[in-house]
């Protein structure tokens, strides 16, 4: 290896890693923290018995749909585990009931007709009452899934009337999507407000616009010119069609927008509605298991602990490199820095672009990997010892020792690797943080070896620090046996 091509070597990898973690800090990006380091929320959801492995990996791209549309949510954590479950990680969610209605909500959407209309009493949940035929006798309500039936009786958003509805004159399936935005006039003659714009399909479409002529035949403020809008079992709104309808060509539905009833905060509800248009209806219904959350002191704690525990053991083995490797230990710290910016950035460049978290147990990965790293350079400077003492001059000894101990470093990180795919593969939840950082650090150890130890040690032996006094790297060789003095030349130059 020349000087110049050693120099270089170096110069670029340094500027690499470097210049690439300073540029992310300085553009603002960071780390995406998961759900036991920045605090959110778990759940976990059940299916029925029997559920398909192919609906539940459905499930989980709806729900992790419908949480991205929310906007306020960082990149949630969705996974099958067993053969019936899914958990719900959702770091930094600040609206934890929004979040679960999004990812729990089965989603299924009708318009049906409004027939009736009735304040709650305490007759419709009493079990003892008599009861129309579809109604549920303990809570009073028609099945919410029998979107057909030909009367249901279904609870209002707001709770204090139950909306007597017919048939289904259409289904969410009838659209393409919907998209929420602020009107200064509401939809459906109602007022303005946030509501819901519609994307029919071209059937859907002529459903509706023949269901809003059929309304409008009724008089003005009567219930039955109401059109029921319902989502999983309950009436989010009912809006009369407006006068200026004609029962003979309906309502356009390109004109069509849904409004957002009374609500603490209609924007919200609008963006949850919308979602559920543009990712469609769960497969099937879950139920909640548990929810456990994870407060965001909780989590800063543990990230501070985790990393109080990483620099408490990289002071010591700096101190150790240093005292028995003395110039070369201080190549292997700096080469930490080098390996350290690398894979920091690779796990930020993850978490920009494919959402990928980092957690207490990948925190674990890149404490273990410094020994990993710290191994590598171990192997390389032993064999450099070997070679050292069996006779042969420094400089050669640094040459020849590379290529053998390049070989043992890939075969020891070969088999690292293959374990991190292998526990990426086979586990659930946190241990997958653990084999990401894993993986990435023996990759990241493998560059490092051939780009930065190799040249730096070169350099490094072909100055001043490589022969001379106790510092150096004669200095931390050690002493040769006699038989190997005998054996190295007595004019070597430098």
């Amino acid at each position: 290896m020349s000087r110049k091509k050693a120099l270089i070597t170096l110069l670029v990898t340094l500027a690499i890693a470097w210049g690439s973690i300073g540029a992310m800090l300085l553009a603002g990006w960071a780390p995406k923290l998961g759900l036991d380091l920045q605090g959110g929320f778990a759940v976990v959801l059940v299916g029925p018995e029997g559920t398909e492995p192919e609906t539940l990996d459905t499930a989980v791209e709806i729900m992790r749909r419908r949480i991205e549309g929310l906007g306020s949510v960082q990149e949630p954590e969705i996974s099958v585990q067993g053969d019936r479950s899914i958990v719900v990680q959702l770091p930094g969610v600040e609206d934890r009931e929004r979040a679960l209605e999004a990812v729990g909500t089965t989603g299924e959407m009708s318009f049906r007709p409004v027939l009736g209309i009735v304040p709650v009493s305490p007759a419709l949940t009493d079990p003892d009452a008599e009861h129309p035929e579809n109604l549920d006798p303990v809570t009073g309500l028609s099945d919410p899934d029998d979107v057909q039936a030909v009367i249901a009786y279904l609870p209002g958003e707001e709770g204090s009337v139950v909306y007597i509805v017919g048939p289904a004159f259409l289904l969410g399936s009838d659209m393409h999507g919907g998209q929420a935005q602020f009107s200064s006039t509401g939809g459906l003659g109602a007022a303005g407000g946030w509501v819901v714009v519609p994307d029919f399909t071209d059937e859907g479409g002529e459903k509706f616009r023949a269901a809003t002529g059929q309304l409008a035949a009724y008089p003005i403020g009567s219930p039955e010119r109401r059109l029921a809008i319902v989502v999983d079992g309950v009436v989010g709104s009912a809006p009369e069609v407006s006068a200026d309808v004609s029962p003979d060509e309906g309502l356009d539905p390109k004109r069509v927008v849904i409004t957002i009833g009374a609500s603490d905060d209609p924007q919200a509800e609008a963006e949850d509605l919308a979602a559920i248009l543009n990712y469609g209806a769960l497969p099937t219904t879950f139920e909640r298991e548990r929810v456990e959350s994870v407060s965001a002191s909780l989590g800063a704690d543990s990230l501070r602990a985790g990393l109080i525990a990483g620099l408490i053991g990289l002071a010591l083995v700096t101190i150790y490199m240093v005292a028995y490797y003395r110039i070369l230990g201080v190549i292997a710290m700096l080469g930490l820095t080098v390996f350290g910016s690398l894979l920091v950035g690779a796990i930020i460049l993850l978490g920009e672009f494919q959402g990928t978290t980092l957690t207490l147990a990948g925190v674990t990965g890149i404490v273990v990997s410094i020994g990993i790293t710290l191994d590598s350079y171990i192997v390389y400077f032993e064999r450099v010892k070997e070679e050292f003492h069996a006779g042969r001059p420094l400089r050669p000894s640094i040459d020849h020792a590379y290529p053998g101990a390049f070989s043992t470093i890939i075969k020891g990180d070969t088999v690292t690797f293959l374990a991190a795919i292998l526990l990426w593969l086979l586990a659930i939840g946190p241990v997958k943080g653990f084999a990401l950082t894993l993986g990435l650090a023996t990759v990241i150890d493998v560059i490092i070896s051939y780009y930065y130890t190799r040249p730096a040690t070169w350099l490094l032996a072909h100055s001043k620090l490589g022969e001379g006094g106790w510092f150096s790297i004669r200095g931390a060789m050690g002493k040769r046996s006699e038989t190997a003095k005998s054996i190295e030349p007595a004019e070597v130059t430098a």
